[in-house]
């Protein structure tokens, strides 16, 4: 029941205008905030066809305790989520009406003439989500198992591995238990779009991350050495920051920022879970982080995913907030250039990745113009993983060097990704790796990615059914 409790009360914080879903689902402090916030995100995208089901079959008259947005939630998981795992009384309640609902519900389709779910949606709100063409992708944490354990547990759940991808096709046309091992990234599975892993034992233990592919890129591709220390600028909730561990393996330091109190908590938990350590969560802003701190004297990474529009999240509701104006892509931009060009000011830095899931020019490649303009004699562009097939605008010269992701493209979030390394004697060696992809050729210039992964030792601790 607190799960559906929970998305009624972002849903009631939404209509009165309290904030968007990000922050009401991090206040609501819900323990699982991606279940939370996947809920959320589609029940407001079929709102217009659950407001029709719930009049035609006149739900609210005959049960006049059940709130409209718990009524909503309920219905929404009855008939087009994975069905109602809980909810108490109101479980029943919905369970009762479940014959009259579905009759509402095939009686709307024959009247809109559709035979799927998905096909009652208006245009833009099929459109919005993306997420029906975008698969699950699924990171191993390997601080915790290998790739070829996880394989073989969905197998023995009645999955069917197909081997690696060899192209982005073979993404799109995954469907039912099958899934595969990602053409880019080493350690991410890919499964159908739309499964449901929040259950699943792998996750509760934190063997696995629930994580866009996309996301995944600005760990990857800074790379860190193991035992090297680490900044973390804008940390929560704490994906890439479990990322990095695994990439150091647990060898090394980590510093992680964030403003919020609620965010740090969460993302403390799940970096317990996940058996990260070495690691310093910090409440503070991370322009108010003195770069000659003695702490921060050995800093040579740091990953930047600053605050930014979010207009590349493909499962971001039209409702939950109009596109940005002119003025306030210009706040947001002015305050990314502020904070990268603080980061490059750490004395020892040698690569930052500079990264945010905004689909915006003004956000991206003239951000990262604006900052070399100012440090191009300290720092480089480095052309980041050349097999990557969406790359940077032409805003200014080598803005191709830049990574761009797109739900059209490559099957994930959009996303964007620079990365930047220092200049001259003592800075990392020139190149166009990360570290890690220096350590394991397969992801290297010059290596097909179709190319099979070398073979794991499994010397993790295996999970049992």
């Amino acid at each position: 029941m607190a799960l559906y409790s929970a998305a009624a009360a972002v849903l009631e914080g939404l209509e009165r205008g309290d904030g968007g879903i990000k922050t009401l689902v991090y206040n609501s402090r819900f323990p699982h905030v991606r279940q939370l916030y996947a809920l959320v995100s589609e029940t407001l995208r079929y709102s217009p066809v659950l407001e029709k089901l719930l009049a035609g079959a006149a739900l609210l008259q005959a049960e006049k305790k059940l709130p409209p947005q718990l009524a909503k939630v309920l219905v929404y998981d009855l008939l087009f989520g994975k069905g109602l795992k809980c909810g108490g009384r109101w479980k029943a309640l919905a369970r009762r009406h479940r014959a009259r609902l579905e009759a509402e519900l095939a009686r709307l389709k024959v009247q809109q003439k559709v035979s799927r779910n998905e096909d009652l949606l208006a245009p833009a709100q099929a459109a919005s989500p993306g997420a029906s063409q975008v698969p699950r992708y699924v990171r191993v944490n390997t601080l915790k198992t290998c790739v070829d354990d996880v394989i073989d547990f969905f197998k023995r759940q009645g999955y069917s591995y197909l081997g690696k991808a060899a192209g982005v096709e073979e993404l799109r046309a995954l469907s039912g238990k099958k899934f595969v091992l990602d053409l880019h990234l080493p350690e991410l599975l890919v499964f159908p779009p739309q499964t449901d892993f929040h259950d699943n034992l792998l996750y509760t233990s934190g063997h696995l991350i629930l994580q866009d592919k996309a996301s995944c890129l600005p760990a990857f591709l800074l790379g860190p050495a193991a035992g090297s220390h680490v900044i973390d600028a804008c940390a929560a909730p704490g994906n890439k920051t479990s990322h990095l561990a695994a990439i150091l393996k647990n060898k090394g330091q980590i510093f992680a920022f964030d403003v919020d109190t609620k965010r740090l908590a969460t993302m403390n938990t799940m970096l317990m879970r996940a058996g990260v350590t070495g690691f310093q969560l910090a409440q503070q802003d991370f322009l108010s982080v003195d770069p000659g701190d003695p702490k921060y004297s050995k800093v040579t990474y740091i990953l930047l995913d600053p605050s930014c529009s979010g207009s590349g999240m493909v499962n971001r509701v039209p409702r939950e907030e109009a596109a940005p104006s002119a003025e306030r892509l210009q706040a947001l931009a002015g305050f990314q250039r502020k904070v990268l060009s603080h980061a490059l000011s750490f004395p020892a830095l040698r690569r930052l990745v500079y990264s945010t899931c905004s689909l915006h020019r003004e956000e991206n490649e003239d951000v990262v113009h604006a900052v070399l303009q100012e440090r191009g004699s300290a720092f480089r562009l480095v052309n980041a993983f050349p097999s990557w097939p969406c790359r940077g605008l032409a805003a200014f010269p080598g803005a191709e060097s830049c990574l761009r992701a797109s739900p059209a493209e490559t099957l994930t979030h959009g996303f964007f990704v620079a990365v930047l390394e220092r200049r001259g004697e003592g800075a990392a060696a020139p190149s166009s790796l990360p570290a890690a992809a220096e350590e394991n050729p397969q992801h290297g210039e010059g290596t097909e990615p179709g190319a099979a992964p070398k073979k794991r030792k499994r010397k993790k601790q295996r999970v049992k059914e």
